[in-house]
């Protein structure tokens, strides 16, 4: 499981961890970032991970589809 930092706000984390799979490729142009996923990952709530794709969305890293989830942009 994923070790947080106590002192930082975990969507923060997470936000940086995914926006490191963004960067290297991992998480390929159109591929979907799943919350469930991540959820079970990081071993937080849907809220939680709700913020880090929100800051993401605001980036520009990724675009969510109401009923089809977040991808990543085509940047």
């Amino acid at each position: 499981m994923f070790e947080f930092d106590p002192t930082r706000p975990k969507w923060q984390q997470i936000a940086e961890v995914l926006r490191r799979r963004i960067s290297s490729g991992e998480y390929p142009v159109r591929g979907l970032i799943s919350e469930v996923k991540l959820e079970q990952e990081f071993g937080v709530s849907r809220v939680t991970v709700r913020k880090a794709t929100a800051a993401l969305r605001e980036e520009g890293l990724i675009t969510t589809t109401a009923g089809m989830g977040s991808f990543v942009t085509d940047r």
